[in-house]
C-alpha cells in the first residue's frame, strides 16, 4: 500500500468519526470559495462586486467570470455558514453528552476564532469571514434548541433583513446630492486614477499595504457587518442548523430530498442568478446594480447552495468520488488552517512582499492560481494527517480553547 492510500486511509477513519459528509462538504465549500477570493486579491477591491471596475470582461474571461458568479460567488460563503451553524449544534451536543456546560467552552472558542479573524484581516486580507462567523456564533448559541422548522424560518427573515436594508437604500438614490453620488461611485466604479493608486500600493511592500488593508478590514467587520455579514450568515446558520438536524447535511435523508433541492437550485436559483446579470448589464451596472442588481444573486446563491449539498450527497451515496472524497474530507478536517493558507499564498503571488503580480492577471489567468492551489491542498491535507490529529491552526485553537497544549500527534 503506497504512503498517499495509507494517509487517505488515516483520513477516512477520522472523518468518519467526524461524520464525514460535513467534513467532504467543508473541504468542497474551502476549495470553491477561493474561485471567488482570487479575484479580491489579484484585482481592485471594487471589481468583486462590479466586473465592469477592472479588467477584460469578453472571451474567456467573461466565461470565467460568469460561471464563478453563479456556480461559487456567495454559494460557497453560504455552504461555509450552514456548516459553522452545524458545528455549533454537533459541538454543543458532543459537549453535553460528556456531562459538561457548552457554553464556557463554545465563548470561549468563538472569542479566540475572532482573534483569528482581526489578525488574518489586518495581518494578510481585509476580506476575512471568520471575525463574522465567531460573532455570529456567540450570538445564536441559545438558538440550537429550537424547532428545526423554527430555525429555517427565522434563519430566511435574518437573510431578509439585508435585502431590506439594501431595497431601502436604493429608495434613497434619487435624492443624492451630486456630492452622495460621486462618493459612490469613486467606490463602485473607481477613476483610473484610483485604481493605479490601489494597485501601486498592493504592488509595494507589507508595510505600505497595511494602511489600505486596516481600512478595509474595519470596515468589513464593522459596517458591512452590520448591513450584510451579520445578517446573512447569521441566518444561513441557523438554516444549517436545521437542515443538520433533519439529517440533509449529513447524508441522511432521502434521495428524493436532495434530487428536489437539485431541482430548486437549477430551475429557479440559477436563472434567478442569470437574470440578475441580464439585469446588470442592461442597467451598466449602475448605482443601482449595488442595491437592487445584487439581490438576484443574493437569493439565488442560497437555492445553488442547496443543489451543491445535493450533489455531494449524491456522488457519496453513489460511492464515486474514489480518493477525491478522502481528500475532499481531510482538507474540510483541517479547514481553518487550509483557510489561511490560502490567504498567504495568494498574498505571496499577488502583493509587493511577493511576486506582486496584482493587477497584473486577468480572470481567466487566476483560475490556474486557484488549480494549482487546489492540487497542493489536495496533496498537502491527508498527507498532514498521517502524521498529525489535527492541522496546525486547528491545534492551536482547541490548545487555546481549552487552555492546555492538546496531543498533536497520533
Amino acid at each position: 500500500m503506497s504512503r498517499t492510500q495509507q494517509a487517505c486511509r488515516r483520513a477516512d477513519r477520522g472523518a468518519t468519526a467526524r461524520i464525514e459528509a460535513l467534513d467532504v462538504l467543508r473541504g468542497v465549500a474551502l476549495l470553491g470559495i477561493l474561485v471567488m477570493n482570487v479575484q479580491a486579491f489579484a484585482m481592485p477591491q471594487a471589481a468583486y462586486l462590479n466586473p465592469t471596475a477592472w479588467g477584460r470582461l469578453e472571451g474567456i474571461d467573461l466565461a470565467v467570470w460568469l460561471t464563478g458568479h453563479v456556480l461559487a460567488d456567495q454559494k460557497m460563503m453560504a455552504l461555509f455558514a450552514m456548516l459553522f451553524g452545524a458545528g455549533i449544534v454537533l459541538s454543543a451536543e458532543r459537549t453535553e453528552a460528556a456531562g459538561k456546560r457548552a457554553w464556557p467552552l463554545h465563548s470561549r472558542r468563538h472569542v479566540w476564532l475572532m482573534l483569528f479573524g482581526i489578525a488574518h484581516a489586518y495581518l494578510l486580507w481585509y476580506g476575512d469571514i471568520l471575525f463574522t462567523f465567531a460573532v455570529c456564533a456567540l450570538a445564536l448559541f441559545p438558538l440550537r434548541h429550537l424547532a428545526p422548522s423554527r430555525q429555517l424560518a427565522l434563519g430566511v427573515l435574518l437573510v431578509a433583513v439585508t435585502s431590506l436594508l439594501f431595497l431601502a437604500f436604493d429608495a434613497t438614490v434619487p435624492a443624492w446630492s451630486e456630492e452622495d453620488r460621486q462618493t459612490f461611485m469613486a467606490e463602485w466604479q473607481p477613476s483610473a486614477a484610483q485604481l493605479a493608486s490601489e494597485v501601486e500600493r498592493y504592488r509595494s511592500g507589507w508595510w505600505q499595504q497595511l494602511p489600505q488593508r486596516a481600512e478595509m478590514a474595519f470596515e468589513m467587520q464593522t459596517f458591512t457587518l452590520l448591513i450584510w455579514g451579520l445578517w446573512r450568515s447569521a441566518g444561513l446558520m441557523l438554516i444549517g442548523m436545521a437542515l443538520f438536524r433533519w439529517g440533509i447535511l449529513t447524508g441522511q435523508a432521502s434521495r428524493r430530498t436532495y434530487l428536489s433541492l437539485l431541482a430548486v437550485a437549477l430551475l429557479l436559483g440559477v436563472p434567478m442568478i442569470l437574470y440578475g446579470v441580464h439585469w446588470n448589464f442592461a442597467n451598466d451596472w449602475g448605482p443601482r446594480s449595488m442595491f437592487v442588481g445584487t439581490q438576484f444573486n443574493y437569493w439565488g446563491s442560497v437555492l445553488v447552495a442547496f443543489g451543491w449539498v445535493s450533489v455531494v450527497m449524491l456522488l457519496l451515496r453513489a460511492n464515486v468520488m474514489g480518493r477525491l472524497r478522502l481528500r475532499l474530507a481531510a482538507v474540510g478536517r483541517t479547514a481553518l488552517s487550509q483557510y489561511i493558507l490560502q490567504s498567504v499564498i495568494c498574498s505571496l503571488i499577488f502583493y509587493g512582499h511577493g511576486l506582486g503580480m496584482f493587477g497584473h492577471i486577468e480572470r481567466s489567468g487566476q483560475m490556474l492560481v486557484v488549480l494549482g492551489i487546489w492540487l497542493l491542498q489536495l496533496w498537502l491535507a491527508p498527507l498532514w494527517l498521517r502524521h498529525f490529529r489535527y492541522g496546525p491552526l486547528e491545534w492551536l485553537w482547541r490548545s487555546l480553547t481549552r487552555g492546555q497544549r492538546q496531543p498533536w500527534r497520533h
